[in-house]
């Protein structure tokens, strides 16, 4: 007999920012605690450049998006410049919908989304007609360099935040591993697999607890530092994941 409560006595631990109440009621539906410990911040990246930058992008035929910090960034931009989407008579491209949402829900219209929310996919997918295209790409820091490099048009970079290690979620993170007896922790990016690799494992080890990955390339991070992954959705978005990690919890 399957449960209705498959996470029935779980603590669920979100190692990203809360950006959605949409996962963590599902855990609640599915019986199980859901806890926020980011293991990263993201900052906005402010120069003094910034109003001539934006001036720039809008001469671009492509402006590209891989996540909501960077959405999240450029409309700080934006707003402090006082431009909006209406000064942008150019295309735009999301990966992931809740990039695209975060884009529409600032004025933009998003004319392409990958089939898979990444960016190994968006680049195989990515394919716009034209000759010698030009593309801006909004990014942090840490972002990879496929967009940058595998693209058949040319693109440009601007990276408009910073990602940060949150020290104080690691230290929480160990006491809850410790202190409960069931605990799933769930990746939404390398960047946090990074800090939690530095910070936690490198105190409590991989074991003793129920690892969910986002996406392959979050999953892939994982298994490079040794890491097992038991739950990985189809669809990579964070309420997928829950339900993932439910399915998996209710066969066992």
């Amino acid at each position: 007999m399957v449960s209705n409560f498959p996470l029935s006595g779980e603590t669920v631990i979100f190692t990203s920012t809360k950006k959605s109440e949409e996962p963590f009621e599902l855990v609640k539906q599915l019986g199980g605690t859901p806890v926020s410990y980011p293991l990263i911040r993201t900052d906005e990246r402010i120069s003094a450049e910034d109003h001539e930058r934006l001036v720039q992008a809008q001469s671009y035929d492509w402006l590209i998006f891989t996540s909501q910090s960077a959405v999240a960034a450029f409309k700080q931009k934006l707003q402090r410049s006082r431009l909006n989407s209406t000064n942008f008579q150019l295309n735009v491209a999301a990966v992931g919908d809740k990039t695209a949402y975060a884009l529409e829900k600032i004025g933009f219209r998003v004319n392409f989304i990958p089939e898979v929310f990444s960016a190994d996919v968006f680049v195989q997918q990515f394919n716009p007609k034209g000759d010698s295209l030009r593309a801006l790409f909004i990014k942090g820091n840490l972002a990879g360099t496929l967009i940058s490099t595998e693209l058949s048009l040319t693109v440009d970079e601007w990276t408009v935040y910073e990602t940060l290690p949150e020290i104080t979620s690691a230290d929480q993170i160990i006491e809850i591993v410790k202190d409960q007896a069931s605990v799933s922790i769930l990746f939404a990016s390398p960047s946090a697999v990074t800090v939690f690799t530095n910070c936690v494992a490198s105190e409590i080890g991989w074991t003793g607890f129920t690892i969910g990955a986002i996406g392959h390339i979050t999953e892939r991070a994982l298994h490079e530092v040794g890491a097992p992954v038991h739950a990985m959705p189809e669809t990579y978005t964070l309420p997928e994941l829950v339900r993932t990690l439910a399915e998996s919890k209710g066969r066992n």
